[in-house]
């Protein structure tokens, strides 16, 4: 496990000092380079939690992983470079339910520079930052097209944003996920990380999911679906194009677009998920 092999892996250059500058700039390069996926679980292969295999499947194959992997892995990143992080357990809420998934359901990245606290996630997806947050204000936060807040509430935090139909002082506010301030370590994510390959109330088990922020954009696959959502700007709104996919097509657009060559072949699929029994 090399530290400037990975750095060149996320497309970062210059100096790797504990600074705020590289904290963001690390952030956004790793969404912008290393693919939100949950390919392994559909191609013959297990996710195991463990930093060397990790590193090897991110850094040296090039692929993505689901949170666990690369928040995971990013937490060893900026612990190399300096950072003060601590891992965290978040609830995701379902858009399908309204309510929120077990605790450790989701990995999530807390750091302290210069007595300020910054919450990172690499490992989301859609609607995920692409930089980190400020978990010193519950005021909203603007980050390009987008805008969150992290709100505290009988002992839980609250991340939100606001849709981009929503956006303005009266815009109402949408629930992404909450989380304690409680420290975590890798293996205390062993079990829900075998729950998401094996649950049908997960969607990564239900879908394969392969996403990677773009400049301007995200691309996304979807069992057969390719999608390309384009940010708003000043000149224009949030647009999406879907590209339906036959089965043989997908290994090609999964290289050419996303840099992920499996070494199994992928089995697509995209169903519903079944409500959990026990609701959070």
């Amino acid at each position: 496990m090399d530290v400037n092999t990975y750095l060149t892996r996320i497309g970062f250059s210059g100096p790797a000092e504990p600074t705020l500058d590289v904290l963001r700039s690390v952030h956004l390069c790793h969404q912008l380079t290393v693919p939100f996926e949950n390919l392994t679980a559909h191609s013959g292969g297990r996710v195991q939690l463990q930093l060397p295999l990790l590193y090897d499947k991110i850094v040296t194959q090039r692929r993505g992983g689901f949170c666990f992997e690369n928040n995971g892995l990013f937490s060893w990143l900026l612990g190399q470079l300096g950072f003060k992080v601590t891992m965290l357990s978040g609830q995701v809420r379902s858009l399908k339910t309204g309510y929120y998934g077990p605790p450790l359901d989701h990995l999530i990245l807390v750091v302290s520079l210069d007595g300020k606290r910054w919450l990172c996630d690499v490992g989301f997806g859609t609607p995920g930052f692409s930089t980190p947050l400020s978990l010193e204000t519950s005021d909203s936060q603007e980050l390009g097209h987008r805008v969150y807040r992290i709100r505290e509430a009988e002992g839980m935090h609250f991340l939100e944003w606001q849709r981009e139909e929503n956006r303005g002082l009266d815009g109402e506010w949408t629930e992404i996920y909450k989380f304690t301030l409680e420290p975590r370590c890798l293996e205390d994510f062993a079990e829900m990380c075998e729950y998401h390959q094996d649950s049908p109330c997960s969607i990564f088990f239900c879908k394969t999911v392969c996403m990677v922020l773009k400049p301007g954009g995200r691309l996304t696959y979807i069992g057969r679906r390719l999608i390309s959502a384009t940010f708003p700007t000043q000149s224009k709104g949030f647009e999406t194009t879907t590209r339906e996919l036959r089965d043989e097509e997908i290994p090609e657009v999964l290289s050419e677009e996303f840099g992920i060559v499996l070494k199994s072949p992928l089995v697509p699929k995209d169903e519903a998920i079944t409500p959990p029994p026990v609701m959070y």
